[in-house]
């Protein structure tokens, strides 16, 4: 009977229950930003991210019963342990997914596949509150989910994994904002905050591809790729070439159209596989940027101004 609970557990998405507090917070925020300043809304954009948001919770809706019973066969066929319902447990799950959530979100930046999904969550170029609803309508179709088999192979039930990633997203709600400065010393070492995740959202070169986490900031510090937030060097917002759209299809889909027109455009496997799994903007020849290429170009022009004033 706890297995089967927990199973509904799975399908149960407590970002769901905690829509109305998302949409009353963005209120706050948006009345908050008009008479302070620190917050920036627009119209359309803001209209677009809540749109994506209902678009991500249908798609997850379609998807969750296929995701919940392929974990379910794991957990019950390859298990090593059955750490069963303890509370312990359900903070050892909280820590392991959010381990699993770094390395899905690190990987959504770095292989193209993935970035076809997670680049939904970049195409704003403003930073607030409803930009945390800015979610992908094809994350079902990657192989993010199998960065969290470890732990069903681990032994704790799929049930707990996915609750407590719900959890996780709840919290990453918040950061998602222009609003709050920084936190406390202490606060800011440990768990991700606005300041982190605005580094995260910029496509300023020296801020590219850095703070992954989604709760513990240690995941970053550990695996280096950390950095922080300089009051000389303000975020700007968006992806490196932007959409130039407000078209919600075209903001879902637009990647995976350059996928398919890469790889058909290719002319060896080698490079169409590396349309698919290298890095957004590999190209064969090097004609298209990526991350790194763009901060090597920018750190390369820092050197050089460095040397010229020296």
């Amino acid at each position: 009977m706890q297995s089967e609970a927990l199973a509904s557990l799975g399908l149960f998405k407590p970002t769901e229950m905690a829509v109305p507090l998302f949409v009353a917070l963005i209120i706050i925020e948006l009345i908050y930003g008009k008479v302070s300043g620190k917050a920036r809304f627009e119209g359309k954009d803001t209209f677009v991210s809540m749109f994506m948001g209902l678009g991500s919770t249908v798609a997850g809706a379609l998807a969750a019963t296929f995701t919940v019973v392929l974990a379910y066969w794991v957990w019950e066929n390859v298990a090593i342990f059955d750490f069963g319902y303890a509370p312990w447990v359900f903070l050892l799950a909280f820590v392991l997914d959010d381990l699993a959530y770094y390395w899905i979100h690190r990987m959504g930046h770095r292989m193209r596949w993935m970035w076809a999904a997670h680049v939904i969550h970049h195409s704003s170029q403003h930073y607030n509150l409803s930009t945390a609803l800015r979610q992908t309508w094809t994350g079902s179709i990657t192989p993010g989910i199998f960065f969290k088999w470890p732990i069903f192979i681990l032994g704790i039930e799929p049930g707990i994994v996915f609750f407590c990633a719900g959890l996780n997203l709840i919290y990453q709600f918040w950061i998602h904002t222009e609003a709050i400065d920084k936190m406390p010393r202490w606060f800011e070492y440990t768990l991700n905050t606005p300041s982190h995740h605005r580094v995260h959202h910029a496509n300023n070169p020296q801020y590219l591809d850095a703070n992954y986490a989604g709760v513990f900031m240690f995941w970053d510090r550990m695996f280096g790729s950390f950095i922080p937030e300089q009051k000389d060097e303000p975020c700007n917002y968006g992806l490196v070439t932007d959409l130039g759209t407000f078209n919600p299809l075209r903001v879902a889909f637009h990647e995976w159209v350059g996928i398919i027109k890469d790889i058909a455009s290719a002319k060896t496997w080698k490079a169409r596989l590396m349309f698919l799994v290298g890095p957004p903007g590999w190209t064969p020849d090097g004609s298209r940027m990526t991350s790194e290429m763009i901060r090597d170009a920018w750190e390369k022009r820092q050197s050089e101004k460095q040397q010229a004033a020296e």
